[in-house]
């Protein structure tokens, strides 16, 4: 298939010599498939190891994949998981190159968070993205929601720019998305129209909407029940997509697969799936270094994702049948995923 419409000069340069990489621009692959309920999952690699897996069941399935990270997991110092843009974008190519993945793919920056409205946080975020349009990134989700809709109006029309002007993929948030063990306000239908009309009379126009409908950051907590409201996501969906705007669901590890086979009909055309792939990576990594890290953890008083910075050397240069564990693993949870998300086939789509 040739997906070379998908494709700009920043992105052509990046790949350079490697030929049959199908790196794209998130922009008109979400336009694309607007309306057609399929989910296009987009995966947070905090562990190198579950890349070929995941690649594997992409190329099996002929679906269009997503590699993301966080401006918490991967940024300028390397976030939490020692990944700078550079770094992130290389080994996801040098991956791609080795196992002649020729699916396409787009590598997203998820939550560039903005906290406040101070100008230390913006210009933050700045030069964040300006680093990760350097490396090769070709998507990208702001996310001021920690903010009053007005003033997460004004910095994502700020952020956006280069964004925009260089043709790629644009996501944004409104209704923070907690983490598991906190509490959020579900975001109206009122939130979510005022902040998309608001950000169209700026002339930023987001391709997906970020929203809390219920959904948490990280593993629940035992006990911890998973309540993602569908109807109220259907809802601001209906309210939206004249804008041809649709829904991202955060949040999704945990979730049952049959809850997830439901979200393609609210409207949600990308699912972040995060730390799913660090559970994977953690039950293949050789029982010492796991110990290693659990007492890290224990000892700093953090949660043990901490600890991958911390490791990530040991981590990469893990014996050979430690990293194939993790592939083959990543490799079926990967092929659930995409079948509950109805990706199968999604690249004909293109």
């Amino acid at each position: 298939m040739d997906f070379s419409k998908y494709k700009n000069d920043l992105i052509l340069k990046k790949l350079g010599s490697r030929s049959g990489i199908n790196l794209i621009s998130s922009k008109e692959m979400f336009n694309r498939i607007k309306e057609i309920p399929v989910i296009i999952m987009a995966c947070n690699i905090r562990i190198k190891h579950v890349v070929p897996g995941i690649m594997k069941a992409s190329e099996e399935l002929n679906s269009i994949m997503g590699f993301e990270l966080a401006k918490s997991e991967g940024n300028l110092s390397g976030g939490y998981t020692g990944q700078t843009p550079e770094d992130f974008v290389n080994m996801l190519l040098d991956y791609a190159d080795k196992y002649k993945y020729s699916m396409p793919f787009f590598i997203h920056a998820d939550h560039i968070t903005v906290k406040d409205t101070s100008e230390k946080s913006v210009e933050e975020a700045k030069k964040l993205i300006e680093a990760q349009i350097k490396a090769g990134y070709t998507s990208y989700a702001i996310d001021a929601s920690f903010n009053e809709i007005p003033d997460n109006i004004k910095i994502t029309t700020y952020l956006s720019k280069e964004i925009i002007d260089n043709g790629f993929g644009l996501e944004t948030e409104v209704g923070e998305v907690k983490s598991t063990g906190q509490e959020a306000e579900i975001t109206t239908v009122e939130e979510a129209v005022e902040y998309i009309e608001g950000l169209r009379s700026n002339n930023v126009f987001p391709q997906l909407l970020a929203i809390n409908n219920g959904s948490k950051h990280g593993n629940y907590k035992p006990g911890e029940e998973v309540h993602i409201d569908l109807k109220r996501t259907l809802e601001i969906y209906n309210a939206i997509k004249k804008h041809n705007v649709c829904i991202a669901q955060h949040g999704i590890t945990g979730t049952p697969l049959n809850i997830i086979g439901q979200f393609a009909d609210c409207g949600i055309r990308k699912g972040n799936v995060g730390t799913e792939w660090q559970n994977v990576a953690h039950r293949g990594l050789p029982p010492e270094l796991m110990k290693k890290m659990k007492m890290w953890a224990e000892n700093n008083g953090k949660d043990i994702k901490f600890a991958t910075k911390e490791f990530k050397k040991e981590i990469d240069d893990i014996p050979s049948e430690y990293s194939q564990k993790i592939m083959d693993e990543a490799y079926l949870k990967a092929k659930e995923f995409i079948l509950a998300f109805r990706s199968k086939d999604s690249a004909n789509l293109l």
